[in-house]
């Protein structure tokens, strides 16, 4: 079955409940057992394929994030040698 693009309703609905669990783990440091249902939310408005993409990329701006805020300290990620 070809899955038909998500009509800008649909999306609007995706974003908006990303949003709102996105926040819900900010709030909780990120303790998904506390934002289930926003979780649950989140599954049912995006495709499949988006839920999977979304959680790739909070964890990649996270990641930037304490690149920003710690810096890079490539020695400790090298390892002594």
């Amino acid at each position: 079955a070809k899955m038909s693009a998500p009509t800008m309703e649909e999306r609007k609905a995706c974003w908006g409940a990303r949003d709102e669990f996105w926040q819900c783990l900010d709030r909780h440091a990120d303790d998904a057992s506390k934002c289930e249902k926003l979780r649950r939310s989140f599954e049912s408005r995006c495709p499949q394929q988006w839920v999977k993409y979304f959680d790739k990329r909070r964890d990649f701006l996270k990641y930037k994030k304490k690149l920003e805020t710690e810096g890079y300290h490539p020695s400790e990620a090298a390892g002594k040698s």
